[in-house]
C-alpha cells in the first residue's frame, strides 16, 4: 500500500502510549510521496457514481471501481474517525485449539490528511524517534498501531495497469450482492501492492471488502493478512468499520513463529453532529404571548436543591464531553435495557434515590465500569462478554452501591472550562477511580443488594464469571485494566469475590459450562453515529469447547446493507464471460 505511512496520522490517547510498540511483527511499510495538497472535497461535494450509463464489459467495470476507489481516498482524507485496536498473542492448546497467553491495545484518532504529525507522542519529546528508530533491526519484530490502522486503505493510488484482475462470481455479502474479484499486483507494479481478492457492491461499484495482504515483502518488514469491511454510512458513502487480522505460522528470527488474532474498530465518523442542538437546527415561530419559562416551579433552589443542581452539571459536563470526543455511545436502546435491571435492583431494595440513575455505554473493548454522579457507564467489551443478565446485575450493583452510599463525583467538572481539552489528552484530564475503602465498602453494599434482588437465585454464573476474569487476568491484562474507572481485577484484587464461593469448578473443556463470552458478540456500533445497540444473531449450538473462546478475539462477518436513495435498484451489468485480465 504505497504512500498512506507518509498521509497516515494516528492521534493516540497517551494513557495508552505504553501499550503502542509491543513485540510482535513489524508495521505495513510505504513510501509514495503526499497526495495534493488542496482542499479535499466533503461527503457532499464528492461526485456521484456515473451510473446514468451502465458498463458493458468487465474493463468498464474495472474502470468504475477505480473511480469509486479514488473517490473513497479523497474522503477519508478529511475523516477523523477513532480506531482501536485489540490484539491477542496466541498459543496452540490440544483441547481448546488455541488460547490467548498476551495482549495489546491501542486507541487513538485516525487522520490520513496530508503531511505528517507526531502527535502520538505528546508530551514526551524524541520517544516516537526513538522508538522508531529502534524498529530497524531485521531481528526485532514489533506490533505497530499505525500498521493495522493502514488496512483500511487496499491501496491509495489503485490503478489498473499495476494489477491483474480476474473476475471470479457474484456473491452475497448480507443483503448485498458483490462481484467477486481477485487482485494481484504486477512485478512492475513496485512494493506495497494489494494482493488477494475484493468484493464490490453491483450498484455504484465501491469495494465493501478486501481480503488478503500487501506485497512483496521487503527483507526487514513482514505484511499482515487481514480482512477488511466497509459499511454503508450514507447514500453513496461507504467506509471502514471493521478490521481483521491473524497470522498463525509466520516466521520470524529464523526459528520463532508468530500466531496472533486481532480487531480493529473505527467509529465516530459524524462526531461534530453528536451534540448538536435540535433547537438551532429546526424553524419554530412562537408568538411573543406564548413565549414563557417551562420549568415547573418559579422559586430559588434550596441549599439541598442547589447542591444537587450542582453535582448534576459535573456529571453533565464529563457525560457530554466523553460523548462529544466518541467515547461515550449517545443515549439508546442499550441504555434501556441497563436502566431495566438497574430499577429492579432500586424497586427490590426499597431504595430512594435522587436524582434518577442513567446508564451509558462506552465503546471501548477494555472491561471496566464506573460512575459519574448518578450515571453508570459499562464498557462494550464488557457488555460483550458478560454470559448473562445475573452477571450483568453483578455489575451494575456494584456501581449502584457507589451511588446508594453517596459516593459523590468531583464537582471540579462543573467548571466548564474543565471541559476545554485536545481529546487525545481526555484520560489525563478525567478520572473516576474510587479509593479503596469506598470500592471495599461498594463491594459490600452490592452484595446485600443482590441477596435482596430478582437474581439472588442466578449468582452462581456471576461468580463463575469472575472466576474466568480472575483465571484469564494474567495474559490479558490490557482487556481486563480499566483506563477511567476502577476494573473488577485490580492486581491481585478480584472485587465481588465472595461470589466466588456460589460458582461452580470452572472447567474450559466443559462445553456447556459458558463462564464467559468472546469479544465483539453483543454489542454492535454505528460506525457513522456512534449509536450502541444489541446485536441480532441467532444462538448457535457449540460444536466443541473449543467455540466457547472467553474474552476472545474473533473474526467479524458483518451483515452488509445498502442505505437506498429513493431510486431504482441498479445492478453491474458484467458479461457473462469477463476478460480475466485488465491490461
Amino acid at each position: 500500500m504505497k504512500g498512506s505511512m507518509r498521509s497516515l496520522r494516528l492521534v493516540s490517547f497517551p494513557f495508552f502510549l505504553a501499550f503502542c510498540f509491543v513485540s510482535g511483527v513489524a508495521a505495513q511499510t510505504t513510501q509514495n510521496s503526499d497526495p495534493d495538497p488542496a482542499k479535499p472535497a466533503t461527503i457532499t461535494q464528492l461526485p456521484a457514481a456515473n451510473s446514468q450509463i451502465a458498463p458493458t464489459s468487465f474493463d468498464q467495470v474495472l474502470d468504475r471501481i477505480v473511480e469509486r476507489e479514488h473517490f473513497f481516498v479523497a474522503q477519508m482524507r478529511h475523516m477523523h474517525p477513532l480506531v482501536e485496536t485489540y490484539i491477542q498473542n496466541m498459543k496452540s492448546d490440544k483441547e481448546l485449539g488455541a488460547v490467548p497467553v498476551r495482549d495489546h491495545y491501542f486507541l487513538g484518532r485516525l487522520d490520513m490528511s496530508n503531511g505528517t504529525d507526531d502527535r502520538a507522542f505528546a508530551g514526551r519529546p524524541g520517544f516516537g524517534r526513538r522508538m522508531l528508530d529502534s524498529l530497524t533491526s531485521v531481528y526485532a519484530l514489533h506490533f505497530l498501531p499505525l500498521g493495522f490502522a493502514q488496512m483500511v486503505m487496499m491501496d491509495d493510488d489503485f490503478q489498473k495497469r499495476y494489477y491483474t484482475l480476474t473476475f471470479v462470481r457474484r456473491e452475497f455479502l448480507g443483503e448485498t450482492r458483490c462481484l467477486v474479484i481477485d487482485v494481484q499486483p504486477k512485478d512492475s507494479a513496485g512494493k506495497g501492492r494489494f494482493l488477494g481478492r475484493i468484493w464490490v457492491e453491483d450498484q455504484d461499484y465501491n469495494i465493501v471488502r478486501f481480503n488478503g495482504t500487501y506485497s512483496p515483502h521487503a527483507s526487514t518488514s513482514f505484511y499482515l493478512h487481514f480482512d477488511s469491511w466497509r459499511l454503508n454510512m450514507r447514500p453513496g458513502v461507504w467506509l471502514p468499520a471493521y478490521v481483521y487480522s491473524e497470522e498463525s505460522d509466520m516466521k520470524y528470527r529464523m526459528t520463532q513463529g508468530l500466531h496472533f488474532k486481532a480487531q480493529t474498530r473505527l467509529w465516530g465518523y459524524d462526531i461534530k453532529n453528536l451534540g448538536r442542538n435540535d433547537e438551532f437546527t429546526s424553524i419554530q415561530v412562537d408568538a411573543p404571548q406564548t413565549v414563557k419559562d417551562q420549568s415547573e416551579t418559579g422559586q430559588d433552589a434550596t441549599p439541598v436543591e442547589a447542591e444537587r443542581m450542582w453535582q448534576r452539571q459535573a456529571e453533565d459536563n464529563a457525560v457530554e464531553r466523553l460523548q462529544k470526543i466518541g467515547l461515550l455511545a449517545p443515549s439508546g436502546d442499550v441504555d434501556k435495557v441497563l436502566t431495566t435491571v438497574v430499577n429492579n435492583l432500586i424497586v427490590t431494595n426499597n431504595l430512594d434515590i435522587q436524582p434518577e440513575i442513567r446508564a451509558r455505554v462506552l465503546l471501548t473493548a477494555p472491561l471496566e465500569s464506573f460512575t459519574i454522579g448518578h450515571t453508570i457507564v459499562v464498557s462494550r467489551g464488557l457488555l460483550d462478554v458478560l454470559p448473562d443478565e445475573a452477571s450483568l446485575a453483578m455489575v451494575l450493583a456494584r456501581e449502584l452501591a457507589h451511588i446508594a452510599l453517596g459516593h459523590q463525583l468531583d464537582t471540579r467538572y462543573a467548571f466548564n472550562d474543565r471541559m476545554f481539552f485536545a481529546d487525545e489528552d481526555t484520560f489525563s484530564n478525567f478520572t473516576f477511580r474510587r479509593s479503596r475503602a469506598d470500592e471495599d465498602e461498594a463491594d459490600k453494599r452490592a452484595l446485600e443488594l443482590l441477596a435482596n434482588s430478582p437474581y439472588k437465585d442466578k449468582l452462581g454464573n456471576a461468580g463463575l464469571f469472575l472466576k474466568a476474569l480472575q483465571d484469564r487476568a494474567p495474559d490479558l491484562k490490557n482487556l481486563i485494566r480499566a483506563r477511567m474507572g476502577d476494573g473488577m481485577v485490580s492486581g491481585k484484587t478480584l472485587r465481588m469475590s465472595a461470589l466466588l464461593n456460589s460458582a461452580p469448578q470452572l472447567d474450559e473443556r466443559k462445553k456447556d459450562q459458558i463462564a464467559a463470552l468472546p469479544l465483539g458478540g453483543r454489542i454492535k456500533v454505528d460506525p457513522w453515529t456512534s449509536q450502541a445497540s444489541l446485536a441480532k444473531a441467532k444462538p448457535v449450538a457449540l460444536l466443541s469447547a473449543r467455540e466457547k473462546m472467553p474474552f476472545e478475539v474473533t473474526p467479524m462477518f458483518p451483515y452488509i446493507t445498502r442505505i437506498s436513495t429513493g431510486g431504482s435498484e441498479k445492478v453491474a451489468a458484467v458479461p457473462a464471460a469477463p476478460a480475466p485480465e485488465a491490461k
